[in-house]
């Protein structure tokens, strides 16, 4: 896919922490949706018969699958080399967690390349690091292990198997698949151990199934009614007037699913 241009060379340097941290979160945004929403486009064009080909993500969350830079040195960190070669010679999940490490540790060696080139002391380093340790790593995301919790708290309503769709609104009522992801009823709260709080505090926010980011205000975001994952509707792609028609949904990763069996 082409993503249009890196800007990642001498027109495009991110010079404090916020610029870093901003570039940092476009290239995971784009490298998550090669690993998941476009998961198919991306298999297809690491064809094991083409040279080295790598996986970049670039600032305005596009990704692309292409050849490393001809200039040695590069002018940014380049991601690992040869993604295509291990494609069919392993399970498509684990290849596709595989290229998901291997995409963590590069964008954190292009943040700290700014990082360095720009003379981050060690307060804006450990700053900077704090803010992306915040997001899921891509890995979590693909490994679906950042969406455990996400699954506990977006489960609204899961006696039944009814959900409303008449309002695309937040805060309606009754509550629609499409809407904002609903905390557990209490009753369900007080099932739940308290010696885990702190791991509840963390993980109270509903995540992204696709971004892997955690709900905040004004986003309209639907659910899966196969895995009852929420995801954004910009990760999507479904928009809150096409969801008013939607009888069931079903995210990416699940329609895969059901092509490929």
């Amino acid at each position: 896919m082409d993503g249009g241009g890196d800007g990642g060379g001498a027109a495009y340097n991110p010079r404090t922490v916020e610029e870093v941290f901003r570039d940092f979160k476009g290239r995971r945004n784009g490298m998550i949706k090669a690993l998941t929403t476009d998961v198919q486009e991306f298999y297809r064009l690491c064809d094991p018969e083409k040279e080295n080909l790598c996986l970049y993500g670039h600032p305005n969350e596009h990704w692309e699958v292409n050849l490393p830079a001809e200039e040695v040195p590069p002018e940014l960190p380049e991601p690992v080399l040869g993604i295509n070669f291990a494609r069919d010679g392993m399970m498509e999940k684990d290849w596709l967690s595989l290229v998901a490490v291997h995409s963590d540790a590069w964008l954190l060696a292009v943040a700290f390349f700014f990082g360095a080139r720009f003379g981050f002391d060690k307060a804006d380093r450990k700053r900077l690091f704090n803010m992306m340790n915040d997001l899921p790593s891509i890995f979590e995301v693909v490994a679906g292990t950042a969406k455990k919790a996400s699954k506990e708290k977006s489960s609204v309503s899961n006696n039944s198997s009814n959900r409303s769709k008449s309002n695309s609104k937040r805060g309606s009522e009754p509550k629609p698949k499409y809407s904002k992801p609903e905390p557990k009823d209490e009753e369900e709260e007080e099932g739940v151990e308290e010696e885990d709080e702190d791991d509840d505090d963390e993980q109270g926010e509903t995540q992204c199934g696709a971004c892997g980011e955690s709900y905040a205000a004004d986003e309209f975001w639907i659910c899966c009614d196969l895995c009852e994952n929420w995801f954004h509707g910009k990760c999507v792609k479904i928009t809150p007037a096409r969801a008013e028609h939607i009888k069931q949904y079903k995210c990416p990763s699940c329609s895969n699913k059901r092509a490929r069996s």
